[in-house]
């Protein structure tokens, strides 16, 4: 098989076995999902008995759904998050600059002050 040639995994999902086509190395990963969704048409069997594949089969495509919307969510207002504190931090950095330029300022200025008392002192002295 070449680089660019699609993998193939066999899944079980409900009791009944699927060939997959994947990409090269995401065998594994595909093992994974099938293996969520059949625990979770296993889990729905049990709490709602045998009400038909086809229906268990859409009641855990629709709960796997929600939650997966419901993350994109949480994800979003996580990401809102972080952009305002990250604009909180920057804002910060802003003012922390501006009160140590104000701060150069002022000493500055008072150490010209002090130069120029002390080319005073030393001018009447001399």
């Amino acid at each position: 098989m070449s680089q660019g040639e699609a993998s193939s995994v066999q899944v079980t999902i409900a009791g009944r076995s699927f060939r997959m086509a994947c990409a090269p190395g995401e065998e594994e990963h595909l093992e994974v999902l099938a293996a969520q969704i059949d625990k979770r048409i296993q889990d729905m069997r049990v709490a709602f008995g045998e009400i038909g594949d086809q229906r268990l089969t859409v009641m855990a495509a629709i709960t796997m759904a929600d939650e997966l919307s419901e993350n994109r969510h949480r994800v979003a207002d996580l990401e809102d998050q972080v952009a305002a504190l990250q604009q909180a931090a920057a804002d910060k950095a802003d003012a922390s600059a501006a009160l140590v330029e104000s701060m150069a300022q002022t000493i500055d200025l008072a150490a010209r002050r002090i130069e120029g008392i002390a080319h005073s002192v030393g001018g009447v002295k001399g």
